[in-house]
């Protein structure tokens, strides 16, 4: 079948507009007769043109040689316009062309009553990655004579096997191939492919509802707190409510997300509430470039819009403001609401220990009955594995839970029943002043609570009734609200955990007791054989002598969780109870932010493990470092802007507590291949699953099932008007801070990986400027006081590529900025890379850049919008600074005419 049209059509001496319509059918002897128009964009030449623009015939199409192809030329004037100039038609079979001496045909352009000749078009074919000569194709380089890209139309060409692999994750591939001349006279092929991708919508339907069921084990756990005092249970039931509400919110949200059958979310939407949760035009930007004498290349990159909060706005700032402010205000809400103030820290190893709890409880129950079920079968070996798999979980288990922040919320949450009166009720103040004299005595169990120093003392607090409600109980300290009481035992809960440990050393002793004896089983004494025969040990006896150590094992360990369990709520309940409602606000606008960051993450990270599963480098790279994500940003720090970059920080940032993990298909059936995503807000695992054959290549540690470690790292840029006038007037220290802080971790992943892997296992460039000096580079222009400062962008991108890394380019919708970027690094790729001649780098640009529909002649389309506009230049109404600098005051005219400009575009 045909695989690439080139035509070449000669007009008269004048500026011509021409537009290629192309239709195909079968003769008309077939039974079925086909007929689908392929639509091809204009281009304008000089005087004399030498159009270059070719097409490739769709799969759906018979491999005929009877096939006849209908070249239809017009002549559009203005693009703007409908209106377009019929100027002839050609009609050829494929046989024709292909029985054609060397591939190229000469036809006849045809008026509409066939009699008039307008001209001649010359049609050739080309085997896709087939390489020819440049001398051929008549280029005179100095002439007006231009030869330009070849471009075919849109969903021409499409890698059948790429996409059957990606086929549930990647959909709807526009493809457009050029061919371009190189430094040596060559040519190179070039198929740029763009796709939208799933996960646009199946990683933010997981993770509502994971948000969903983890809140609604938070209100079980809040239940399982068991009965409180009434001003605690007060907070509670608040809380409660809260937690209800955003349930019920995402509820909604989630019935409204799955009714969309969509794979992408248009910039038009981005502040409707029902999509707040989508990423903004997430696609994924592939080109492959065919060489001569050279391996082909692949340069993948994903567009995807600033995550961030739109439907809540950006008035009082983004994410990363609005949590630094409510960290500072949060020790005044725990003094209004009566709570213990927990830092941000201890709050998250309470998440830390409820998820890590909830995960290995399960987990040491399985393992323990695997254990029995190895000593029913009498399996040595089996006992060794099941021993030493569940000894490391439990120790994992028993360390987790070994720590002050648990010992110090069970006092808290003891203190919070009803009935408890702090023992400065029972105790007078002189003996309170003597025991203050005296030794260890003096130091309360506050003061291991958080905000506390060990050391530090701590002074008496009022008396408090836990039988009145708060309101009665006077002014509290909040974080002096833990008195002691002399009841409750501080011992007990360094014996519960320990219970743990002393019942898995019972167990590996019986184990190691049973192992020893079938071991000298095997080789008795001869004084012993005769004994041994009269008294043959029964398989049944190992599971009956570990049983009632292991169920003793069960019990100490479901002991344990209950008590950390609850623990743990409490303390996450003082934190919920001090930050409403703002922290509830902060928590949905960071899950809106995480969605749309998670969903682009995922996407990279599948289309970057298939371009590398052949790439045994790569894949050793993945489990014993992981990969660096390298997000490329475009926004300002000028207005709204600065909200959109401090949200997308705060998301970027959240990423690090993402794993993967690689997982075998259960059948080869696409539909099987979709990621899915499991865990809760402080640990999320992304699960990839790949069809058996290829899962069977991958190296053991990922076929374990070891977790793949991705690094995100962002670097902004602002590059439009608005930056210009941050930089003369507002402030960029934001920009400063997040280039800077993000460096550090791209140096420290560099140290890790060139410790772990030999830099001769990454990528070869053309060009071979070391890492090593190319982050030193980066260094120095980060802290650099520079306008616009872009090199800071194309460095970090040339190091994200070197490191075999993910790259993401945004902006606030990923249209514009983004697209202007991507085309620039693509070219600027061809350049460097294979040689693109310096003629053809500004020409090679400007095709990438085109926009011209594929439908009536004459019209733009946009891509997002799926509407037909007419192809207006943006209003600018930022004049040149330049002239402005004439007059001070027709620098304050340009001011306010500006901000007047800005004020009815936004309203």
């Amino acid at each position: 079948m045909l695989a690439t049209c080139m035509t070449d059509c000669f007009t008269p001496r004048r500026k011509w507009r021409q537009a290629y319509h192309f239709s195909s059918s079968q003769p008309i002897s077939s039974t079925k007769k086909i007929q689908s128009p392929l639509r091809l964009p204009s281009m304008l030449a000089n005087k004399d043109p030498l159009f270059l623009t070719g097409v490739t015939l769709p799969s759906e199409y018979p491999d005929s040689q009877h096939l006849l192809v209908k070249l239809t030329v017009y002549d559009a004037k203005h693009k703007s316009q409908e209106s377009s100039s019929f100027l002839g038609s050609a009609t050829f079979s494929i046989g024709d062309l292909l029985r054609a001496k060397d591939g190229r045909l000469t036809l006849s352009l045809r008026s509409s009553d066939g009699v008039c000749t307008a001209g001649t078009v010359a049609v050739s074919h080309l085997k896709m990655g087939e390489m020819e000569e440049a001398d051929h194709i008549a280029t005179d380089t100095s002439s007006q004579k231009s030869p330009l890209v070849c471009e075919p139309a849109d969903q021409s060409y499409i890698d059948r096997e790429d996409y059957a692999l990606t086929g549930p994750v990647f959909r709807n591939p526009i493809c457009k191939v050029y061919r371009f001349q190189t430094a040596d006279s060559k040519w190179m092929l070039v198929r740029e492919q763009m796709e939208e991708c799933t996960l646009s919508f199946t990683i933010p339907r997981q993770l509502l509802s994971l948000y969903i069921q983890e809140d609604k084990s938070r209100l079980q756990d809040l239940e399982d707190l068991g009965e409180l005092s009434p001003h605690w249970d007060n907070l509670r039931k608040e809380v409660v409510t809260r937690y209800r509400g955003i349930i019920s919110s995402y509820q909604d949200t989630l019935a409204e997300v799955q009714k969309i059958t969509g794979s992408f979310k248009p910039s038009c939407c981005k502040a409707q509430k029902s999509l707040e949760f989508i990423p903004i035009n997430l696609h994924t930007q592939r080109m492959r470039v065919t060489c001569p004498r050279k391996t082909d290349a692949l340069y993948d990159i994903i567009t995807v819009g600033a995550p961030a909060a739109h439907f809540h706005g950006f008035k009082c700032g983004g994410l990363q403001r609005l949590l630094s402010r409510y960290e500072g205000e949060k020790k005044s809400f725990s003094t209004a609401y009566q709570c213990i103030y927990y830092s941000p820290q201890h709050t998250a190893k309470a998440q830390e220990v409820l998820s890590t709890v909830s995960l290995l409880q399960p987990l040491i129950t399985s393992l323990a009955d695997q254990l029995l079920q190895a000593a029913l079968e009498h399996s040595s070996h089996g006992l060794k594995d099941a021993l030493k798999s569940l000894s490391d979980k439990t120790e994992q288990f028993v360390h987790t839970l070994k720590d002050e922040l648990v010992k110090s919320a069970l006092l808290a949450l003891h203190a919070a029943r009803p009935g408890y009166v702090s023992k400065s009720q029972k105790q007078t103040p002189v003996l309170c002043h003597q025991q203050g004299q005296g030794g260890d005595q003096n130091h309360s169990p506050v003061q291991g609570l958080p905000g506390h120093s060990p050391t530090t003392p701590v002074p008496e607090s009022p008396v408090v009734c836990n039988n009145v409600k708060g309101g009665d109980s006077g002014s509290l300290k909040h974080q002096d609200s833990i008195p002691h009481h002399k009841e409750y035992d501080e011992e007990e809960w360094d014996r519960v955990w320990a219970n743990v440990a002393k019942c898995l050393n019972c167990v590996i002793a019986k184990v190691d007791k049973l192992l020893e004896g079938d071991n000298s089983k095997q080789e008795p004494a001869p004084e012993q054989r005769l004994a041994d025969v009269t008294t043959s040990h029964n398989p049944g006896d190992w599971r009956e002598q570990l049983s009632p150590l292991v169920s003793r094992l069960k019990e100490c360990v479901l002991e344990v969780v209950e008590k950390a369990k609850r623990a743990m709520t409490f303390v996450l309940l003082q934190e919920a109870a001090c930050s409403i409602p703002q922290g509830f606000h902060l928590q949905q606008r960071r899950d809106v932010v995480f969605s749309q960051a998670l969903a682009a993450l995922a996407c990279g990270f599948v289309m970057r493990l298939y371009a590398g599963l052949q790439d045994k480098d790569f894949l050793r790279q993945l489990h014993l470092v992981g990969l660096v994500a390298q997000f490329e940003s475009l926004l300002s720090t000028y207005s709204e802007e600065i909200g959109m970059l401090e949200d997308m920080e705060v998301g970027i940032s959240d990423l690090q507590k993402v794993v993967f993990k690689i997982t075998e298909a259960k059948t080869d059936d696409l539909s099987e291949l979709q990621p899915s995503v499991c865990g809760r807000r402080d640990h999320f695992t992304v699960e990839v699953p790949l069809p058996q054959v290829i899962f069977q290549t991958l190296p053991e540690e990922i076929k374990e099932g070891k977790p793949l470690r991705v690094f995100p790292v962002l670097f902004n840029v602002g590059i439009n008007e608005q930056q210009t006038i941050a930089e003369r007037f507002g402030d960029i220290s934001l920009q400063e801070r997040i280039n800077q802080k993000n460096f550090e971790i791209l140096e420290a992943y560099y140290k890790t990986l060139r410790e772990k892997v030999p830099l001769e296992c990454l990528p070869c460039f053309q060009t071979q400027a070391d890492i090593k000096e190319l982050l030193e580079t980066l260094g120095q222009n980060v802290v650099t006081k520079k306008r616009k400062n872009v090199e800071i962008l194309w460095i970090a991108g040339t190091i994200c590529r070197r490191l075999n890394g993910i790259r993401f380019t945004s902006c606030k919708s990923a249209k514009d900025r983004t697209s202007m970027s991507v085309t620039l690094e693509q070219c600027a790729l061809l350049r460097d890379e294979h040689q693109l001649s310096k003629d053809f780098f500004v020409r090679a640009l400007d095709c990438m850049r085109s926009r011209l529909s594929q439908g009536d002649i004459g019209h733009w389309e946009d891509p997002e919008a799926g509407a037909v506009t007419e192809n207006k230049p943006a209003s600018r109404h930022f004049y040149p600074i330049a002239l402005l600098l004439v007059s001070s005051h027709l620098l304050v005219v340009w001011l306010i005419l500006s901000l007047v400009f800005l004020l009815a575009k936004y309203q």
